[in-house]
C-alpha cells in the first residue's frame, strides 16, 4: 500500500488503472501521432463519470476527495499525460462555476459538465501575455443594454478545439473579469494549433473574438474578479492536477526502463546489471516517490482548506515536472536508439514531460511563488522572534 493512501484510495487506484490500461494506453501513441483526442474516447471517459470528478453529487458529479482525484490524475499521466489537459481545464471551469457562479449558472452548467454533455476550456493565455495573466489584452466593453462585447485573442488553449464552453478572462475597464462563453457565439473563431513538440493530444486552439456578445448574466463573479479570484483558484487546481500527472509520467518512465533493462543485453549482461543503469533507476524510483509525497501533502492541505495550499501546490508541481523531465530523459538514454523511435513510448514521454514545465505556470513562475513565500515566512518568523526577545 502506498503511504498516505487509504484502502478506498487503493481500490480507486486499481479502478482508474484498469480504465486507463483498457481505453487509453493502447491508443496513446496513435493519438499522439495524429494530434487528436477522438470524441469517442471522450465519450468513454464521460460515461465513467470522470468528467464530473470534482463536481458535487447534487449536480451529478463524483465529488471525489482531493487525494482520489490526484490518483486519477496520476493514472492518466501514466497512460498519456497529454490527455490530462481534459481533466485539468474541465476541472478548472467546473470549480470556478462551483465557487463563483450564481445558482442559475450552477444549475445550467454543472450537470452538463459532469455528464460530459458539454466540454469546457479555460481561456486565459494570450499571444503577447504568456505568464502574466493579470495583463490580458482581450477586452470586454459594456454596451447600452448592460451586456458585453468581447474582442481579442487567446492562444494555447487546451481542449480548445473540442470545447463547447469557454471560461474567458478579459479586461473590463482594466479590471480582469471572467465570462462564460458558448462555442456557438457569433464572432468566435476557433483555430486548431498543430505541429506541437509535445501534448499533441491536448487539442490546443487559438480563439479569436470579433465583437462577441456576452450577456451580463454570463459574467462569473464580479468585475475585477477574473484574476484575483477566478484565475488564481483555477490555476491552483490546474497545478495540482498536472503535478499528480507528472508523478504518473515519472512512474511510466520508471516502468518502461525496468522492463527494457530486464530484457535487453549489452556487453554480455542484462542492462539492469550495469551500475550506471542502476544509478538512473535509483534516481527515478526515489524522485517519483518524493514527487508523490509532495502531491499528497498538497492534497491533504487542500482537503483541510489550509491557507498555505497555493505554495504547497506550486512546490509539488515544480518538483514533479522537473522529476518527470529528468526521468523521461534518462528513460530515452536507457533505451538508446530505440528510445528515439516510435516502437517505444519513451520518446513521447520526453516530449510531453517538457511541456509540463511550461503549462499552468512555468517552472520559473513556480520558483518566484515558492521563493516569495519562503521570504515571507522567514520575515514573519523573524519579526515574531524579535518581539519575543524584546
Amino acid at each position: 500500500m502506498t503511504i498516505g493512501f487509504s484502502e478506498q484510495h487503493e481500490l480507486s487506484k486499481q479502478k482508474f488503472k484498469f480504465f486507463v490500461s483498457e481505453h487509453i494506453v493502447p491508443f496513446a501513441n496513435d493519438w499522439d501521432n495524429n494530434e487528436t483526442f477522438p470524441r469517442e474516447a471522450v465519450a468513454k471517459i464521460a460515461k465513467e463519470g470522470i468528467l464530473g470528478a470534482i463536481i458535487p453529487k447534487q449536480f451529478g458529479g463524483q465529488e471525489m476527495d482531493p487525494i482520489t482525484f490526484g490518483i486519477l490524475c496520476e493514472e492518466f499521466g501514466k497512460g498519456s499525460i497529454s490527455l490530462i489537459s481534459l481533466l485539468t481545464v474541465h476541472g478548472m471551469v467546473s470549480q470556478s462555476i462551483l465557487k463563483w457562479g450564481t445558482d442559475q449558472q450552477k444549475e445550467k452548467f454543472l450537470p452538463k459538465l459532469a455528464s460530459g454533455e458539454i466540454l469546457s476550456a479555460f481561456a486565459l493565455s494570450e499571444p503577447n501575455v504568456g505568464s502574466d495573466p493579470k495583463s490580458v489584452e482581450t477586452v470586454a466593453t459594456q454596451d447600452s443594454n448592460g451586456d458585453f462585447i468581447l474582442n481579442g485573442r487567446k492562444k494555447w488553449i487546451s481542449c480548445g478545439q473540442i470545447a463547447d464552453l469557454y471560461l474567458v478572462v478579459a479586461q473590463v475597464d482594466t479590471k480582469p473579469t471572467a465570462f462564460l462563453l458558448d462555442r456557438k457565439t457569433l464572432g468566435l473563431d476557433v483555430k486548431p494549433i498543430t505541429g506541437l513538440y509535445g501534448f499533441r493530444s491536448a487539442m490546443l486552439a487559438e480563439l479569436i473574438f470579433d465583437n462577441c456578445k456576452v450577456k451580463s448574466s454570463d459574467m462569473l463573479g464580479r468585475v475585477g474578479f477574473g484574476f484575483s479570484h477566478v484565475a488564481n483558484a483555477a490555476l491552483d487546481h490546474g497545478r495540482y492536477c498536472v503535478g499528480w500527472g507528472c508523478v504518473g509520467l515519472g512512474q511510466a518512465c520508471l516502468d518502461a526502463s525496468l522492463s527494457y533493462t530486464s530484457k535487453r543485453k549489452q556487453f554480455g549482461a542484462y542492462l539492469r546489471k550495469h551500475q550506471l543503469i542502476q544509478k538512473m533507476i535509483a534516481d527515478m524510483a526515489t524522485n517519483v516517490r518524493a514527487a508523490r509525497a509532495l502531491c499528497l501533502q498538497a492534497g491533504n492541505l487542500k482537503q483541510m482548506g489550509e491557507p498555505d495550499l497555493i505554495m504547497e501546490t506550486s512546490i509539488a508541481k515544480y518538483f514533479a515536472s522537473k522529476m518527470a523531465l529528468n526521468a523521461a530523459n534518462d528513460a530515452v538514454q536507457i533505451h538508446g536508439a530505440n528510445g528515439c523511435g516510435s516502437e517505444y513510448p519513451v520518446q513521447r514521454y520526453l516530449r510531453d514531460a517538457k511541456i509540463t514545465e511550461i503549462i499552468e505556470g512555468s517552472s520559473q513562475i513556480q520558483q518566484i511563488i515558492i521563493s516569495q513565500s519562503a521570504y515571507h515566512r522567514f520575515l514573519f518568523e523573524s519579526r515574531n522572534a524579535r518581539k519575543e526577545k524584546g
